[in-house]
């Protein structure tokens, strides 16, 4: 399939869920006026305001800041599970599998448990993000033997990791006697981009359009990571610093991600498949694709979130897991027949 038309498609498809996820909600907000207020808010002659002022606070003060963290979070764990599949030659590794998440998990449930607010409302941010560097390290270290890093002792650390935090988290939840508190941080462990102003969107945002850049900047040792690490050797790479370096990189990317959307699985896992049916896996034409298809899916996986039972809401993870087990155990099985 021609590569243009089909990032003109996703494109298109990320604008089209967007506006339709801006437009949802208690007060429904019809598509044209949608756009009305957004080129009015960018130049004030683009647009006639007919709306009311309540209308316009809906769409740029509550609606757009979550729209568009789902679009960033959803990119970010596409490229990183693109990358990551590259790194450890495994079609089934997705961003979860380091361990990171759960260390950013048990962060922030520390946080919500102990009511800890040092740093006022970047406190659980901060915390998952400390947590999720920390998991890094000890998988980093973990994987590390004679000075090399081989794929079966990342992959085994990192899943090896992410089992005894997870049980940290869920001993915390347990073991704590409020219930109002046990609540928010199952919330947060399930995933869910509830409450999103803009003040948390930037940081993310620059997380993952830097570690998106520093990937195209270095397609070719990925795509030659594709054809063995003898071959990629054998062409002038040195596998082991360059696994470790995008190692470190994709870890950062991912902890920054879940550090604001809690844990949100199988994102990374799903893209990259459907990303490379559809234009191959040279990563210079897929990255960029992943990037608009994952922001496109997490973005409609947070509207079908939001409305499937109003005036309730599904933490986003839970969603993202009903499509992404029955995906994972089709290529599982698939993988095995080949």
């Amino acid at each position: 399939m021609p590569y243009l038309p089909v990032l003109v498609l996703l494109g298109a498809l990320v604008l089209v869920a967007a506006t339709a996820g801006i437009a949802a909600g208690s007060i429904r907000i019809p598509a044209d006026q949608v756009w009305g207020i957004l080129l009015h808010r960018l130049h004030p002659a683009l647009a006639e305001p007919t709306w009311s002022p309540v209308r316009e606070t809906i769409v740029i003060d509550v609606r757009l800041p979550r729209v568009l963290l789902c679009g960033v979070v959803g990119a970010g764990l596409a490229v990183c599970g693109m990358a990551l599949q590259a790194l450890v030659r495994n079609p089934l590794a997705d961003p979860m599998l380091l361990g990171v998440s759960s260390g950013a998990t048990v962060g922030a449930v520390l946080v919500v448990v102990f009511n800890l607010t040092l740093f006022g409302m970047f406190s659980l941010p901060l915390a998952a993000f400390c947590g999720a560097l920390a998991a890094l390290v000890a998988v980093y270290f973990l994987a590390r033997s004679g000075g090399r890093m081989t794929t079966v002792r990342l992959v085994l650390a990192g899943v090896a990791m992410a089992e005894v935090l997870s049980a940290v988290a869920s001993f915390l939840v347990v073991t704590s006697d409020d219930p109002h508190k046990t609540q928010a941080a199952l919330r947060w462990m399930l995933g869910g981009l509830a409450g999103t102003t803009w003040t948390v969107v930037w940081i993310p945002a620059a997380a993952v359009l830097l570690g998106t850049a520093v990937l195209l900047g270095v397609c070719r040792p990925l795509n030659l990571l594709l054809a063995g690490e003898e071959a990629a050797a054998a062409l002038g790479l040195d596998v082991h610093r360059f696994r470790a370096a995008l190692f470190t990189l994709v870890a950062l990317m991912i902890g920054t991600i879940v550090a604001v959307s809690g844990s949100i699985g199988f994102v990374g896992l799903i893209m990259p498949h459907v990303v490379r049916l559809l234009v191959g896996a040279d990563h210079r034409r897929a990255l960029p694709a992943a990037a608009l298809l994952g922001a496109a899916f997490l973005i409609t996986a947070d509207l079908a979130a939001r409305t499937l039972i109003t005036p309730e809401e599904i933490p986003v993870g839970i969603l993202t897991a009903l499509v992404g087990g029955p995906f994972f155990l089709w290529l599982m099985r698939r993988k095995a027949a080949r």
